[in-house]
């Protein structure tokens, strides 16, 4: 009999994409939904930046391009990582485009991870075969886990808390790194948590990963999740971790430019390294990407550059307005009943516990047991789409997560539709 893959049969589809093609499909047919499912800007892209697109497409620029970008920007990138972010020794051969950050953060995994487990130690003396671990701070953003399972990892979830603002200390860090530990994975901001660390965290997590390298993890390396680092408002700095010069040459950057400029389906992303290993990741990356999908679309080579160097009026903007967004949400959430939230202070997300309505039932007749089961009678009875937290792992069983990339209006009706629903459970 014809059959797919084990590998595929084994992954799970996104359940966001899920719970925002409901939406869609429910709106289609009519029906006033509220959707908070997509983590999607309401904002359209600068005019500019199309207009760069445009300019290109007319002009011819319409062929293949390197695989990783033409020279100019991928020099445009290294120098926002220098000048914005202090990565040192940081060039055009140290970025790798891809289509979107998913798609980046796919291709470093099966860079960095091996799909099979690797001997390690022995020689004829003996050894053991072992896999990649990667530590991730949990809740986290659904693809982390996947990308790094097909490429041979081993995942270890670091539990963290609504209490400490979903953020694993140095300490619990230090904790989790043994000799097999290849990766580790910050997200900050945070898909889904909307929360951040500050300088002085991330500062003392590099610092127990600098130690680790020169002890017990030799091939210890770090992700930096940085795609909502210009979409903060809680009084927290960004801070790019690759910039501390002791870890710098450990660090890879992901970023790319679907929220901040509102271009989520134009698939730009990429990744930022420092130094020789930088340089060696990066051509590992063209080696890989060469066998998948080469460049991305060549016409939008001069909307990037424009968009990095011509756009900080309205990107500041945008923050601005998801200031205010995060300032309804935080106070309408703090409102409801039995409700635990932290404060929302960077990307355009809040997570809230619900677990405290579980085992009693909707207005509809709903048994609601779990995030997935409130969500579902949420969607089915009141017409307001949330992601329920199950996927992001860790203690996101027991949370939704709430999009607000969408109107202050939007946003007080959705979460009189919540209340509604809160009181309605019996």
């Amino acid at each position: 009999m014809l059959s797919v893959s084990r590998r595929v049969q084994a992954l799970k589809p996104s359940v966001t994409i899920a719970f925002m093609n409901r939406a869609k499909a429910m709106q289609r047919a009519g029906k006033d939904v509220l959707s908070f499912a997509a983590g999607e800007p309401d904002f359209d892209t600068p005019q500019s930046v199309k207009d760069a697109a445009i300019k290109s497409l007319l002009a011819g620029q319409t062929k293949y391009m390197p695989t990783l970008g033409d020279p100019d920007t991928r020099a445009a990138i290294a120098k926002k990582l220098t000048e914005e972010n202090g990565i040192p020794n940081c060039t055009g051969e140290h970025i790798a485009i891809g289509a979107g950050g998913k798609h980046s953060l796919f291709v470093l995994c099966q860079v960095l991870l091996d799909d099979s487990t690797t001997w390690s130690g022995g020689g004829s003396s003996g050894g053991e075969y072992v896999q990649p671990e990667v530590l991730l701070p949990v809740p986290a953003w659904v693809s982390y886990v996947p990308c790094a399972e097909i490429a041979g990892g081993k995942v270890i979830e670091i539990p963290t808390t609504v209490e400490n603002g979903f953020k694993a200390s140095a300490e619990e860090i230090r904790r989790a790194i043994t000799p097999r530990t290849r990766l580790l994975v910050l997200n900050s901001p945070s898909n889904p948590c909307g929360t951040m660390y500050t300088p002085e965290e991330l500062q003392a997590i590099g610092r127990v990963v600098a130690e680790a390298a020169a002890t017990i993890a030799p091939n210890i390396t770090v992700l930096s999740d940085e795609l909502y680092e210009k979409i903060i408002y809680g009084g927290i700095p960004h801070f790019s971790i690759g910039s501390m010069p002791e870890i710098a040459e450990r660090v890879i950057t992901l970023n790319g430019l679907s929220k901040a400029y509102g271009m989520t389906g134009w698939r730009i992303g990429y990744t930022g390294a420092s130094g020789a290993f930088g340089k060696k990741f990066t051509d590992a990356m063209a080696t890989m990407q060469g066998q998948m999908s080469t460049n991305i679309t060549s016409f939008t080579y001069p909307a990037i550059r424009i968009a990095l160097t011509q756009c900080a009026e309205e990107v500041e903007s945008r923050r601005v307005a998801f200031a205010k967004r995060a300032e309804v949400i935080n106070a309408r959430l703090t409102k409801l009943p039995s409700i635990k939230t932290a404060r929302a202070t960077g990307a355009f997300y809040a997570f809230p516990d619900i677990s405290a309505h579980f085992g009693k039932t909707s207005k509809g007749g709903k048994k609601i047991d779990s995030a997935m089961s409130m969500c579902e009678a949420m969607l089915e009875e009141n017409y307001i789409a949330f992601v329920p937290g199950e996927d992001f792992g860790g203690c996101g069983k027991n949370h939704v997560r709430i999009s607000f990339a969408c109107s202050e209006q939007q946003i007080n009706a959705g979460m009189d539709r919540f209340g509604q629903f809160l009181a309605d459970l019996k």
